[in-house]
Formats: C-alpha cells, structure tokens, sequence
C-alpha cells in the first residue's frame, strides 16, 4: 500500500537532476568535442562517403535521384542550364571548392559549382541534395565534347509530386529572374574564338563572346519614321508569344537587309540585338558539309536569340536576319557552289517552321 514514506525528499530529487544535468551537458561536449576532431582529421569527401553509406544501410530505397543531362539530344537541356544557375544562387562561404572564371570582355569574376561538390537546399519543408558530376567518354563526342556533365537531385520518394511539380518550376522561375537581371548579350561562332564555349546559350559546336557591339538606334543613323516603325514591330513580336502559340506558328520573325558593304546592316542587327537583348548566332554555312549538320547547329541554337545569313554576289550583299522567341538567327557567308545554294535553301526550310517551332 502506498505510504507517503515512500516519497523521494525534495533534496533527493534536485540531487537526482543536477546529476542527470551535469552528466548531459559532459555527453553533449564529449560529442561536439568529437565533430570537431572529425572535422579536422576527415576529408569532407570522406565524411560524405561514409553518410551516404551509412545512408543506405538504413533506409536508401526510401530515396529517389533525379538525373539532369546537360544535352536533350542536340539540344541544350534548359533545366540543366537553369539548375546550374539556380545553384550559382546557393554559392557561400562553407564550400571547399568552386570555379572561377572570367572572360576576356566581362567586368567582374564568376564562381560556380565545382564538379563533386554537394548543395543542400529546403523547398517548403523538403530537403534536397544537388550534386554536380560528370564522366569521360571514348564514345564519338556529342556536341564537340568528350566530358558528359550532368547534375544529381536526392530528395525522400514521397515528395515526388512536389518536387517534379513545384520545384524544378521554382528553380525555373530563379534561373529565369537571374538570367534577365545579368543579361549580357553574346556573339555565337562556330568553334571557340577568345570566349567561351560552355552551351550556356547553344550546343557545343558553338563557341561565344560578350557582343561589344555599341550600335543602338538611338545612335544608328536611319530614317526616323522607319526606325520607329521597326522598334513597334520588334515589341509587337516580342508581346505575341502566346498569340503564335494558339494560332499554331512558330514565333519568329524574318528581315531582310539589302545592300552593299558599308550601308549598315551589321550596325542594324547588332542595334536590334541590344534592344532585345537576344543573342546572335554567326554561322559560315561554308564550313558546312551535310543538311543533317546544318539542321542540327540551327536546331541547338538558345531561345531568345537572332541568326544572319549573308549571300554575296559580287559587290551586292543580302542578309538575312530573323528574330524569333524560339531560336533566332543570323549568319554570313559566300555563295558560290550549287552546294552552297541548297544549303541555304535548307536553312530557309529550319527558319521557317519545318524543322523548328
């Protein structure tokens, strides 16, 4: 039977939780004391290495990886370029080892994500874990490489739903905000002349440079009411991307530009590529052997971009400029041979909607 004898004195039980707290707060400064040496004497790498096995041993079926390929065929993978932004975003002080770069024409340095390094990132209560990776390849290279780069995305398999519906869309949506506020128009060539070839804007094939071009129409010299005229059908264009879309047209829109060197044409696209802020796209249809090559420089080109093609004959000169929200375009070359000719033909056919939308 219970007896109030049976209940321990006040003094023994404050004796019971001084103990019980003293002996806490030495376990927790054993285990930090622990980490800390850990830290120290064990590689990040190899910290990782054994979490990641541990991991597995308790549960890594309960996890699923998201595979992000730089290339969709011929294609820049947009959501690989907008993860690689996105992450540039996550970029602080605790990693050990990230890129540096600088181009010739840029102002400032820019740091991105070094391969093997791990970003943790929390999207409303789901964490995720990107990896940045990469693997060589003996295989014939695809899109002027050998190194096949891609991103891994780790998160819990319940969070599928989430992550595939709301998440890449959010990584989207930054990427996309990024993009606009750093914009910085380049000028696309085929191979690597002094800039960049990281597909930031095209396939590999392409290489890049900053446009350095000053030409604006404020300072181009043209008659100002068809200046004018050519500014409200640029926004006109740019304001209809849905229009297009519903009415089943690819949105693009073609100019051409007649005459002989020196009249300006080149200050004229280079003006309407500043204006928009598009990309132009350089592409010597000489140095092209095959239709199926020609196809597949023009299908890898970026959105938001313009590509010239020029045709000389003697003194007289036509370009062709096209805009479109898709792939846009611009290039320059002599025609001469029958082979030419068809391959400008074929590209008129990529331009306008039969092998691009």
């Amino acid at each position: 039977m219970f007896s109030i004898k049976d209940v321990p004195s006040t003094t023994s039980v404050l004796s019971a939780y001084t103990v019980f707290t003293a002996t806490a707060m030495l376990v927790k400064t054993v285990i930090n004391e622990v980490q800390s040496v850990a830290n120290q004497i064990i590689p990040k790498q190899v910290q990782d290495m054994i979490l990641s096995k541990f991991g597995g041993l308790c549960g890594n079926g309960s996890r699923m990886t998201l595979t992000i390929d730089e290339f969709n065929g011929y294609s820049t993978n947009q959501l690989y370029e907008a993860s690689e932004i996105y992450l540039r975003t996550k970029i602080n002080p605790s990693f050990n080892s990230l890129k540096v770069s600088k181009s010739p024409k840029e102002k400032d340095f820019s740091l991105t994500i070094n391969k093997g390094e791990k970003i943790v990132d929390v999207f409303e209560g789901v964490q995720l874990l990107w990896v940045m990776t990469s693997e060589k390849t003996d295989d014939m290279p695809q899109n002027g490489k050998f190194e096949k780069r891609f991103i891994e995305l780790n998160f819990h398999k319940k969070y599928m739903e989430k992550v595939v519906s709301s998440y890449l869309r959010y990584v989207m949506e930054i990427s996309n905000a990024w993009k606009e506020e750093n914009k910085v128009v380049k000028l696309y060539a085929l191979g690597h002349f002094g800039g960049d070839s990281d597909g930031g804007g095209g396939g590999g094939a392409w290489g890049s440079t900053n446009l350095d071009h000053p030409a604006t129409f404020d300072k181009i010299a043209m008659d100002p009411i068809l200046k004018q005229a050519l500014i409200d059908d640029l926004d006109r264009f740019v304001r209809r991307r849905d229009f297009y879309r519903r009415v089943g047209k690819a949105w693009k829109r073609g100019y051409l530009l007649y005459g002989p060197p020196g009249t300006g044409k080149s200050s004229l696209i280079a003006a309407m590529a500043n204006y928009l802020k598009f990309n132009i796209y350089d592409l010597e249809l000489a140095s092209i052997y095959s239709n199926s090559e020609l196809r597949r420089l023009l299908v890898s080109t970026s959105n938001r971009s313009i590509l010239v093609i020029e045709k000389r004959h003697k003194e007289r000169s036509i370009e062709l400029a096209s805009s479109k929200a898709k792939q846009s375009n611009c290039a320059r070359q002599g025609f001469v041979s029958l082979a030419t000719r068809e391959r400008f033909a074929a590209s008129l056919g990529v331009l306008w909607g039969r092998w691009s939308s």
